[in-house]
């Protein structure tokens, strides 16, 4: 990436320069995946649950054709106010910086950006994989292929349990991804703590896990890490709801016709209307313990290189 492309703020240049642990954000979860303002509203909180946990966070989006990488509330909630607001991937990220366009990044693009700023840990919702129905769609999410390419640790509630997990987690094994259980034996499923799938590796301190991912990375496989951390038990949503809510959204979908980028978006909002809004304090819950949980381990990759 240019270095004209890329704008950092002071704060997180100066934590970065200071080897204190950052975490990266993304905005898709402000502009598409919550409604608006409480979009904004969760992203401030994730910010606050990062320094609560000592880590600089570092939210990342597009605006005037550049990247920033630690949005100031003021452009973050600008971001969020523009109109037809565009959800940048690797594969349309390049075109819309040199439109000179603005955009909410998705996991892969964080991703990109994250490593082009020198961060090492990004906290999100759940990662994109292979859909249902992939036989027929070859449809597999780019975050899979971010994650093949770019070494930064992903902290999220496994994949969207909209997604075919098996097929996910099989993925991610073949392309040498890493996934690490935090405090869990088995691939979480977003609103769901479990998805019966089990995980090779399981670690319950952060300073171990921080030594696994190290020494991941100092295999020179260039691959990022995922780092499996479940929804808190008291925001899980009941199994029984979710099938039913699944069922609904999925044959919503079908009727439909919808495809592509339109399906993951279709299927989450069936979804909180199913669950009366359940899915969304549900969604709110695994963004923030998420966010916690990724500023601890950076801190913890972070004073490996202060104390040496």
């Amino acid at each position: 990436m240019k270095l004209e492309r890329l704008v950092i703020a002071e704060q997180v240049a100066r934590a970065l320069a200071a080897h204190r642990g950052v975490v990266a954000l993304e905005t898709t979860v402000v502009t598409h995946g919550l409604p608006h303002p409480k979009g904004l509203e969760v992203a401030a909180a994730m910010e606050a649950c990062v320094i609560a946990a000592g880590a600089e966070p570092a939210t990342i989006g597009v605006m005037d054709g550049r990247v920033r990488v630690g949005l100031a509330r003021e452009e973050l909630a600008r971001l969020a106010d523009t109109p037809g607001v565009v959800k940048l991937n690797l594969s349309n990220l390049a075109a819309r910086l040199a439109a000179g366009g603005a955009g909410s990044t998705t996991v892969a693009a964080t991703m990109l950006a994250a490593h082009h700023a020198g961060i090492r840990v990004f906290a999100t919702g759940g990662i994109g994989g292979v859909h249902r129905g992939v036989e027929r769609t070859d449809d597999v999410s780019a975050d899979l292929t971010a994650l093949a390419r770019i070494p930064v640790a992903v902290v999220c509630a496994g994949a969207k349990s909209i997604l075919d997990l098996p097929r996910t987690v099989e993925r991610l094994e073949t392309l040498g991804v890493p996934i690490y259980g935090y405090r869990c034996d088995e691939f979480p499923a977003f609103w769901r703590r479990s998805s019966g799938i089990a995980l090779d590796q399981r670690f319950d301190d952060l300073g171990l896990l921080a030594a696994a991912i190290r020494e991941h990375w100092s295999l020179g496989t260039g691959t990022g890490v995922v780092v499996a951390n479940p929804v808190p038990a008291a925001h899980e949503l009941d199994e029984l709801a979710y099938d039913r809510a699944m069922a609904r959204a999925l044959e919503r979908v079908e009727k439909q016709g919808i495809r592509g980028r339109a399906v993951t978006p279709a299927i989450l909002e069936a979804i909180q209307e199913a669950t009366g809004g359940r899915a969304t304090a549900s969604n709110i819950a695994l963004l923030e313990h998420n966010a916690t949980v990724a500023a601890g381990l950076a801190v913890e990759l972070a004073s490996v290189v202060t104390d040496g």
